[in-house]
């Protein structure tokens, strides 16, 4: 190729206004801006959920099932969650067509509310539907949050992990998950209006409200407390969807209490029936996190409020079989990368699982204990082995 014209098009130096020179050959200005053009179509292209068309967005049911790959049970969580994140990207393609048709109906986003004991799966249905859609998503603890003035963390640090996670793209962060976990522990400590300063109950509560209902925050990048001199980025929370997540210990016996209230009748043959627990939680509304000690104006902001059933032993069994990233697989690949065959046999898994459940862990408490059972192994391990755990090789 000469050194006369561009690599790309052919065009002569005399037919363009600039010829850059790469280590063997050259491009001209207007390949340049055609690249930059192509890569920035790309880049903002059908892979981000918030730029689809309607029939490419994945329909309730279609989210369900990939969820269903990962998350064993939790139906009636995963079926709303699903609704949920499905109408958010809806409301996002409407906006983006309102823009342009002067559409006059505003559609709200429903921010959803999740409760339910440790390890019933809050943190993994948000994780695993956040990877689905291709969307910007973190997760903050709620009680590292305090009040601003007050050692801990404003609520704006929230907004700080989004846009990290987004590589600092402020348009792509502002269509992205935020899942606030632990939300159970900013609950105010009793049922009346603090009359002193409660910083990391009620206060947090109060400032968490602009950044659900949606309204223009000053974000510092970095993080507030340690550089107080950086600049702030101005981020739109309304098109921020935010899953909130409890164990809300305690919750039950406020739900039964407002329940003896009714149970005449047809409602206490109700209660009193053998899977009670279930039927109990089931009855869940705001009436019963107000009492736990959410604010009414932030219940306000999580119209959809689900809950995760206790996990029975069937399906704890079930967990660690049958998902695409199950653990047993997990440790049998673990070992195959050693050349040894690991073999979980049906006691070994029930003798692990009933350990989990004496422990109150929940799912999340399966991979320590099965890490447990297989410590000798892993620290002797040799290559060519066959490994067969039963339930009478197992140490605890």
């Amino acid at each position: 190729m000469s050194a006369n014209q561009c690599s790309f098009c052919g065009r002569k130096r005399s037919e363009v206004q600039m010829l850059i020179s790469g280590q063997t050959g050259f491009i001209c200005e207007n390949c340049i801006e055609q690249a930059h053009s192509i890569v920035k179509d790309t880049a903002s292209g059908p892979t981000s959920a918030t730029t689809q068309n309607l029939d490419e967005l994945k329909k309730p049911k279609e989210i369900k099932a990939f969820l269903d790959q990962y998350i064993i049970g939790q139906d009636q969580a995963k079926k709303q969650l699903s609704i949920a994140v499905y109408n958010h990207y809806k409301r996002l393609i409407y906006a983006q067509r309102g823009e342009k048709e002067n559409k006059d109906v505003e559609i709200e986003k429903s921010n959803i509310i999740m409760i339910g004991e440790t390890g019933t799966g809050k943190t993994l249905l948000a994780k695993t539907i956040a990877r689905e859609l291709n969307v910007p998503f973190c997760i903050v603890d709620a009680t590292i949050l305090t009040e601003a003035g007050y050692v801990g963390e404003d609520v704006e640090s929230i907004l700080s992990r989004l846009l990290m996670v987004a590589d600092y793209d402020v348009e792509r962060a502002e269509k992205g998950i935020v899942f606030i976990d632990e939300i159970d522990k900013i609950a105010r400590k009793s049922d009346n209006p603090s009359i002193t300063r409660d910083v990391s109950g009620e206060g947090v509560q109060q400032g968490l409200l602009k950044l659900l209902e949606g309204s223009i925050v000053n974000v510092p990048p970095q993080g507030g407390r340690k550089h107080p001199d950086q600049k702030y980025i101005q981020v739109n929370t309304q098109n921020i969807l935010f899953i909130a997540g409890g164990a809300f210990d305690g919750i039950k016996d406020i739900i039964e209490r407002r329940l003896n209230k009714q149970a005449i009748g047809f409602s206490a043959e109700k209660i009193n029936k053998i899977d009670e627990e279930e039927y109990i939680l089931k009855q869940l509304n705001a009436i019963d996190l107000r009492k736990f000690g959410l604010i009414p104006e932030l219940l306000g902001r999580f119209p959809i409020i689900t809950y995760l059933e206790k996990l029975t032993k069937e399906t704890m069994i079930k967990i660690m079989r049958e998902p695409k990233n199950s653990i047993v697989n997990q440790f049998i690949e673990l070992f195959k990368m050693d050349g040894v065959k690991l073999e979980f046999t049906d006691d070994a898994i029930d003798a692990i699982v009933e350990e989990t459940m004496d422990k109150g862990l929940g799912a999340r408490g399966l991979r320590g204990t099965t890490e447990k059972v297989l410590e000798d192994y892993m620290y002797d391990i040799q290559p060519g082995k066959k490994i067969k755990l039963t339930k009478d090789n197992i140490k605890f």
